[in-house]
């Protein structure tokens, strides 16, 4: 390493929208800094803060304060979401140096070559609210998969999440710097990407063009040495008899679909400003099941919602217990200042809150162990990602997690393997 390299550090909370744009900045930076463990004494420490909840919140300066405790002669700047929508808080926090929101992001050499040049820091113009922030080529991998964020921000402004006021009205990337970046990744012999935004059912919905997310996936099918597509959470309003239709003909599309549902209960949804009812939402599992017989279905659910009575939560476990997820996500609803939910009456007590997750979390590991004991015997191909303790581990195309005793030649190539058990979460072959 050059000798007089300033160090700067990263920590990022929250989603893969973050931590993408963590490793966009990182590449960024990299020439002209060296990047160290976010442990060590830096020069600078950058966290991408999260405000999905209270405790993201909460996190968040947590970890503005440690970095400083690292150095105190750091400079500490609090980046994205939380720093979007607190910038009065964070102003009154000693240790920030710097609060930045997301559109800065692209700007972030600039920031860090002022601070430490002891230069007045002006903040950039940010783009346009419709255009999309691009950093240029990006590759963040987790394990052999590439993550690609295609677009930012969301229209849809559901009554408990404060994402619309953090990251904006949506933005779509442009598809010719979608399809550059994923070839390079696949020239790099990365074999699956991940696409990924904070609300990727509406990619394509801010063209003036027709081009939505089914007509980039079928682009990104034709790229010779990516062999697996996969998607993030999903809206199931996006599953229209068409997009079935088509994606029927993608052979690289992986079948697991991450659908959003947040409760199971027709009035709950209507409070939530969810846009679909518990009847549209089954058709939906019921098109996807009808065109693959091994598809994967998770969701998210939130219980403890205001208003969210008894009777309410028993409609919620029973069309969880019809539509048989293979996991779901289950999480106790918290108030989030600033959205409209916190200002409901009927908030419900963390008791109560405890109980139902409970009952929801039992019902997922149920029908997880179901699911996992039904493919003893068969043979699947598995994407092998990584070794650990003997074992190779990787995903299925549906995104089962299964380990083998295999040679390490074997990582990051698709093989068939025969299922020999089912251990707690994973399949073994």
């Amino acid at each position: 390493m050059e000798k007089g390299k300033k160090k700067i550090a990263f920590v990022t909370l929250g989603c893969k929208v973050n931590q993408y744009e963590t490793n966009a900045m990182i590449q960024k930076l990299s020439e002209k800094y060296e990047i160290v463990e976010n442990t060590k004494s830096a020069d600078v420490y950058i966290i991408n803060t999260c405000t999905v909840t209270n405790m993201s919140d909460r996190k968040s300066r947590q970890l503005l304060r440690r970095c400083k405790s690292l150095n105190k002669n750091a400079f500490i700047i609090a980046i994205g979401c939380y720093a979007e929508v607190a910038k009065d808080e964070l102003e009154k926090i000693d240790e920030v140096d710097l609060s930045l929101g997301n559109k800065q992001k692209q700007y972030i050499d600039l920031y860090i070559d002022s601070l430490l040049e002891n230069k007045k820091v002006e903040k950039k113009e940010e783009n346009n609210e419709n255009e999309y922030m691009e950093f240029g080529t990006v590759t963040y991998t987790e394990k052999t998969r590439a993550v690609i964020k295609i677009q930012d921000g969301c229209n849809n402004f559901c009554s408990y999440c404060i994402i619309p006021y953090a990251r904006g009205r949506i933005i779509s990337r442009k598809k010719e710097n979608i399809l550059k970046e994923i070839e390079e990744i696949g020239n790099r012999g990365i074999k699956e990407v991940v696409l990924t935004g904070i609300h990727i059912a509406s990619y394509g919905k801010d063209f003036k063009e027709e081009y939505k997310l089914i007509d980039l996936l079928e682009d990104i099918e034709k790229i010779d040495k990516i062999e697996r597509i996969r998607l993030g959470s999903l809206e199931p309003t996006l599953i229209t008899d068409e997009f079935a239709k088509r994606i029927k003909d993608l052979s690289k599309l992986c079948h697991h679909f991450h659908l959003s549902l947040q409760s199971g209960c027709d009035k709950t949804l209507k409070e939530m400003n969810r846009k679909y009812t518990c009847k549209e939402f089954k058709e939906v599992v019921d098109r996807l099941r009808s065109i693959y017989d091994d598809v994967i279905l998770t969701t998210d659910i939130i219980v403890g919602f205001p208003n969210e009575t008894d009777e309410d939560f028993e409609k919620t476990y029973k069309f969880l217990e019809e539509v048989k997820f293979y996991k779901m996500h289950v999480f106790k609803y918290s108030q989030r200042k600033g959205t409209v939910a916190s200002k409901m009456e009927n908030q419900i007590s963390p008791e109560i809150k405890e109980i139902r997750s409970h009952r929801l979390i039992e019902l997922s590991n149920k029908n997880e162990k179901e699911y996992l004991d039904a493919l003893i015997g068969k043979k699947l191909d598995v994407l092998f990602e990584e070794e650990d303790n003997g074992y190779l581990k990787g995903h299925t195309q549906n995104y089962i997690l299964v380990k083998a005793k295999r040679n390490t030649d074997d990582l990051n190539r698709i093989c068939n393997v025969k299922i020999s058990k089912a251990e707690n979460d994973c399949l073994v072959s």
